[in-house]
């Protein structure tokens, strides 16, 4: 099988998995505890606390281990607006961000909060300005992912973090990352950014691990109580093995970010000129896009249906996000673009890595050929 769903999950690095064996084998110590193996433990937690953080270009005490992207963002979202409540009870995001970030607000909003959801263009951005003019005395947080997971439309975080800082500097800026590091380059300290959100299985790490950036100097009120583990903001036993795997991912993510991207972006092209054979095909992947994603519409037939015929021709694939493509419901994403229902109900997406090859793009353009030549026999247009 060819594997094109790398957005979703990653296979990890062969040292990845190395490192996380080898850690759970010898490295079993809690690191709190006071003995010479919890002692060790903890200089591998210090470790890969250091790495984490030179990779971003911040400060080892700004980053907090967390089980995934989930996790990190309901933290930054609702941890932020519980700390300062006493600024406001105003809330933005997009209307295209990740459940994760997008439900966090949805709930805040059904307790009571005020939130604004910023619209998008056909092309999936939101407007600086449009952000810019939503703010009030009363707003409190605002988050911005950097690259959308369906479509893969990279948001311009890094104008509007300046302007938001050099504007509104009360007002806290978060972007979930987890589509855009080690593919789409960002300065998080030139960005303004307060909070930032990783996940180490999108990036050849081990599952059930993330981190979340939290600027030196912002109060976050922790969403479980315990230990007092990761600044007290996450409490209970951290996963060193894990966390040393993530850190060892991250690492190799960062240092081989610009010859990923020219790869990426080669087999991306590649990809999308092919698709162009098809004008049943819609793509919804423009020219501000990360190199991974490439995100197709066929109007009128379910999206589970074309994925099962690549499947068959030995192609995996997805639909919507991982975390909602068994939602039998229109991607909230392209309803937001402007795409009408039968559009919405039919996006395929397939992600790429720097393992795959022109060839293999050119298998996959074959099979899709393939499937949409069967669609039209099924509708009876051939």
């Amino acid at each position: 099988m060819k594997y094109f769903d790398h957005a979703a999950a990653t296979p990890p690095y062969e040292d990845v998995v190395r490192t996380v064996a080898e850690v759970m084998a010898a490295h079993y110590g809690n690191p709190s505890s006071l003995h010479k193996l919890g002692e060790e433990s903890g200089r591998l937690l210090m470790k890969a606390r250091e790495v984490c953080a030179a990779a971003l270009g911040v400060k080892s005490g700004e980053i907090v281990f967390t089980s995934g992207a989930t996790e990190s963002n309901n933290l930054a979202v609702k941890g932020a607006a519980l700390q300062y409540t006493g600024r406001g009870r105003h809330l933005i995001t997009t209307q295209i961000e990740h459940p994760s970030v997008w439900e966090c607000y949805v709930q805040l909003e059904k307790q009571g909060w005020d939130v604004t959801f910023l619209p998008v263009d056909k092309n999936g951005q939101i407007s600086v300005q449009d952000a810019l003019d939503a703010v009030r005395k009363d707003t409190v947080l605002l988050s911005v992912m950097h690259v959308n997971n369906e479509t893969g439309c990279i948001q311009p975080v890094e104008e509007l973090g300046r302007r938001l800082k050099k504007e509104y500097p009360r007002v806290i800026f978060h972007v979930d990352g987890v589509q855009g590091f080690g593919k789409v380059p960002l300065s998080l300290m030139d960005s303004g950014i307060d909070l930032y959100s990783l996940s180490a299985h999108k990036l050849k790490g081990p599952r059930g691990a993330g981190l979340l950036m939290v600027r030196e100097g912002l109060s976050l009120v922790p969403l479980m109580s315990g230990g007092g583990q990761e600044d007290s903001l996450r409490p209970g036993t951290e996963n060193i093995p894990a966390v040393v795997g993530m850190a060892k991912a991250i690492r190799l993510a960062k240092e081989g970010e610009q010859q990923r991207a020219d790869l990426l972006n080669a087999l991306r092209k590649q990809l999308i000129q092919g698709l162009a054979a098809w004008p049943e095909l819609i793509v919804h992947s423009g020219k501000a896009a990360a190199p991974h994603i490439v995100h197709f519409s066929y109007p009128g037939m379910k999206a589970e249906a074309f994925l099962h015929m690549l499947e068959e021709q030995g192609f995996l694939v997805s639909t919507k996000s991982a975390c909602s493509s068994k939602k039998a419901e229109p991607s909230r994403v392209l309803l937001a673009m402007g795409a009408g229902k039968a559009e919405a109900e039919s996006g395929v997406r397939i992600s790429l890595s720097e393992e795959h090859t022109t060839g293999d793009i050119q298998e996959l353009l074959a099979a899709i050929g393939k499937s949409v030549d069967r669609v039209r026999r099924l509708k009876g247009e051939n």
